[in-house]
């Protein structure tokens, strides 16, 4: 399938650190200590900064007017203003460290963890008033905002048990906390409707709760014991379903109105075989030179096409080394789609296949199987259109036309592999990184 696409130069970055505005107009990106604002459009330098040291994180504020960097090496946190370049902020921790920061939905404030998990400071950008709340149990994880702004979610560990803290984020006063049936929660998410918290267990156990913000235990699921547990867990737009990625190679949607599994388990086999599924298998074939000029010229890399795979069709299985921890096995991957409809999952002990699950027929609807392993995969936040990488000099793009791969021209390509991608918010744009650089580029797909 054709597809039209414009990509920009390459510019430099560290460590991945770039980030789109919430509101699609800017994009940060960093180079060592300093700090680049672009155009989102031009991608010309707005404002540029420079910071006293290294820089770790970076992070917009909600309204997109702020950046925060964070500076761990020396405890600090610097803030910078997009309109208003005289406007300094720095925040500095002291002997405890920082080893995470974050924003507050509202803008305004910053919330810091501190080495070792001893605290979680919040900072105000209005009036300096600095708040504590202690026993963290993580530093960049176990930490949920509510979608309407007012309340935080925070694991808690008090006296060797896990607890849940709720937080009202005007005055950063506790307004409840509960205790968790886990033996080692490993994270929690808010649904994005307010109304529950999901938690989850150590992947040793494999526990999923569900609670409401008051702490009453609404649905305790176990779909298996002495096994290992969860991996990766979702909840889709709308609140309505929640996705429990395994492993044991199964992905569980549960509803919200029962709390029961939707269909059947979803399990991830290595043949894929009961239609209608619709396989796409990526083949690679060698250019060959058109004039003497590309003969003396470095090779050509190999173009892409689509096949429709038949069934019943083998997926290339991974055996994960038993000697090695964190075994590469299992559902790590969950995404649902902006319309609630499909759910995409990538099993990590089959790195080359990507699987669309479609809610409402509840089966496999879509197979995307690919030449290299799969790096990252995102799903447009406007419509129902997929991109994904794989750590070549392409781009490939699902949408319900078909699939597509595109070429990064090798004159802006030179060694570029892209590793990492990211959606603007608008889905216009898609940011492509590799190690040192990056580019943005600028799909054309049809769509029905």
């Amino acid at each position: 399938m054709d597809s039209s696409i414009s990509i920009s130069d390459l510019y430099r970055q560290n460590g991945g650190l770039c980030k789109w505005s919430p509101d699609s107009q800017h994009l940060a990106n960093v180079t060592q200590f300093r700090l680049l604002l672009r155009d989102s459009r031009t991608l010309q330098i707005v404002q540029l900064y420079t910071c006293l040291d290294v820089i770790n994180q970076i992070e917009w504020s909600s309204d997109s007017k702020y950046v925060l960097c964070g500076l761990f090496k020396r405890g600090l946190v610097q803030v910078w203003s997009l309109e208003n370049p005289d406007w300094t902020c720095k925040i500095d921790e002291g002997a405890a460290g920082v080893v995470h920061a974050r924003w507050s939905p509202d803008g305004r404030h910053i919330l810091t963890t501190a080495d070792f998990n001893l605290r979680v400071t919040i900072w105000s950008l209005v009036n300096r008033s600095v708040s504590c709340i202690k026993f963290p149990k993580f530093s960049s994880k176990g930490l949920s905002f509510s979608n309407n702004g007012q309340y935080m979610a925070l694991a808690e560990r008090r006296e060797c048990k896990d607890s849940v803290g709720i937080y009202a984020c005007d005055t950063w006063q506790m307004v409840k906390n509960f205790g968790t049936d886990t033996q080692d929660l490993a994270d929690l998410s808010w649904s994005p409707d307010d109304r529950y918290i999901a938690v989850w267990d150590t992947t040793l156990v494999y526990t999923l709760l569900v609670y409401t913000p008051d702490g009453h235990c609404v649905h305790r699921f176990r779909a298996y014991e002495n096994a290992l547990g969860i991996k990766s867990v979702a909840w889709s737009p709308s609140s309505r379903f929640l996705a429990i990625g395994s492993y044991d190679q199964k992905v569980r949607i549960i509803n919200n109105q029962s709390w029961k599994v939707l269909g059947s388990e979803y399990l991830h086999r290595p043949t894929a075989r009961v239609p209608p599924v619709v396989v796409f298998v990526e083949h690679q074939v060698e250019q060959a030179p058109h004039s003497a000029i590309d003969l003396a010229s470095p090779a050509l890399p190999p173009r892409s096409r689509y096949e429709l795979g038949e069934l019943p069709l083998a997926v290339r299985d991974v055996r994960p080394d038993p000697d090695k921890p964190n075994p590469k096995l299992g559902v790590g991957l969950s995404q649902w789609s902006p319309d609630n409809r499909f759910l995409m999952t990538k099993n990590d002990n089959m790195p080359h296949a990507l699987w669309l699950w479609d809610t409402q027929r509840l089966a496999l609807s879509v197979l995307i199987v690919q030449h290299m392993p799969i790096r990252a995969a995102r799903w447009d936040p406007t419509r129902t259109r997929l991109a994904l990488c794989t750590g070549n000099s392409k781009v490939y793009f699902w949408s319900e036309v078909g699939c597509s791969s595109v070429d990064i021209p090798p004159s802006a390509s030179a060694n570029f592999k892209v590793t990492n991608i990211e959606w603007n918010a608008d889905g216009n744009s898609l940011l492509l990184m590799d190690k040192e650089r990056f580019c943005v580029c600028y799909p054309d797909m049809p769509e029905h």
